[in-house]
């Protein structure tokens, strides 16, 4: 370990002591058994370095324990939210499709139903909507059909722009949103305008099957007396058959720090090698209007007290806030339940991915320490 954290710290141009101490936190949690394995990918000033440690699989049914690689694909649960259907939504409206104030009823006439009428776009994306967390629709037997019927005609928790409820549904919808706007699957919308065009060479909603020694084992699964791998842990997103704007995402520590790099240069697509950043600025490739970047990442939430959300993202300060104590209050993020996270610190030009599979022995273990650890070490690394 010391002879990579060593080269890792060199080659980021951080302080080895903070990455040190980062891959020790996180070696730290696999032995106390809380994640059975963890890929750490780090991103500073255009320079990227992993840290693998422990197992995607300690207990295959079949065949030998599986230790995590750099290739290893995380369920990444949540971060779907921000990595698939943010963007997607963010392309519509720089294409003059959609904009933060159309009524999801005008895109979905079946949800303008139960005093949902003039809910927004942009209420979806900042969890504002006054939608109901979450609904249990994959214990009643549905066809898909029925399902999304029960979305769409799904009671207010809250009236709109009053509460911030963190809403599985509001993203459901705006998947739904998505692939009316476009006439493609959320999928392949993905792929298409998201994935290709950033390099995010593994990154999925419909994960291979047969490949299971490719993905990170998530929780047990009764049904099929095994955990499950490659296939999305969500219960909604399992029924729905896992492409749904919520989560289903499948993907590297890699494909996130791709992901990662657009955000940190304001939208842009930028040159991966440092010797076509000069060409990359001089024909600039955009996924994003800096707009849209901007408007992403500054706080939506200000009138609701003890939030601070932006498009999608969470903000410093908001309660699911999980950058720990030192990245800047210009910092954004989110996590997945699974154990994932992605947080964006651009005054450090720092961007930071965790992916654990912390829900391999049950939903009780909490990475939520380790996180503001990690966060914490790396940043205090910066111009060490």
């Amino acid at each position: 370990m010391e002879t990579h954290v060593k080269a890792g710290a060199e080659q980021l141009g951080l302080g080895i002591k903070g990455v040190k101490a980062a891959c020790a936190a996180i070696e730290r949690e696999i032995a106390a058994g809380t994640t059975p394995g963890a890929v750490l990918g780090v991103l500073h000033e255009g320079r990227t370095w992993f840290y693998t440690a422990g197992y995607a699989n300690p207990n295959p049914v079949q065949g030998q324990p599986v230790p995590v690689s750099e290739d290893t694909l995380y369920d990444c649960a949540s971060l779907t939210k921000v990595a698939v259907t943010l963007p997607l939504i963010l392309q519509l409206i720089d294409d003059g499709v959609l904009t933060l104030g159309t009524k999801a009823s005008d895109m979905l006439p079946s949800f303008g139903t139960a005093g949902k009428e003039e809910i927004t776009v942009g209420q979806l994306l900042t969890h504002t909507s006054g939608l109901q967390a979450d609904m249990n629709l994959h214990s009643h037997g549905w066809d898909r059909e029925q399902m999304w019927d029960a979305v769409f005609s799904a009671p207010l928790a809250a009236k709109p722009n009053t509460e911030v409820i963190y809403s599985d549904l509001g993203y459901l919808v705006l998947g739904r949103i998505i692939e009316r706007s476009l006439e493609l699957p959320l999928d392949q919308a993905f792929k298409r305008w998201v994935a290709d065009p950033l390099g995010m060479h593994h990154a999925t909603l419909t994960p291979s099957p047969g490949q299971a020694h490719r993905y990170a084992a998530t929780e047990h699964e009764e049904s099929i007396q095994d955990h499950l791998c490659g296939i999305v842990h969500d219960e909604k997103a399992r029924a729905l058959g896992g492409v749904c704007g919520h989560a289903g995402l499948f993907a590297t520590a890699g494909d996130l720090l791709q992901y990662a790099r657009m955000w940190l240069a304001q939208g842009a697509i930028p040159a991966v090698e440092a010797a076509e950043a000069a060409e990359a600025r001089a024909g600039e490739s955009r996924l994003l209007s800096r707009a849209a970047a901007a408007a992403a990442t500054r706080p939506h939430t200000s009138h609701i007290q003890g939030t601070s959300r932006g498009l999608g993202w969470v903000l410093k300060g908001d309660k699911m806030d999980a950058s720990g104590d030192w990245m800047s209050p210009h910092c954004y993020g989110h996590t997945g339940f699974t154990g994932t996270s992605l947080w964006i610190d651009p005054e450090s030009d720092l961007a930071v991915v965790l992916l654990t599979n912390r829900v391999y022995g049950g939903r009780s273990s909490s990475v939520a320490q380790l996180r503001a650890q990690v966060h914490n070490a790396l940043k205090g690394a910066v111009a060490w």
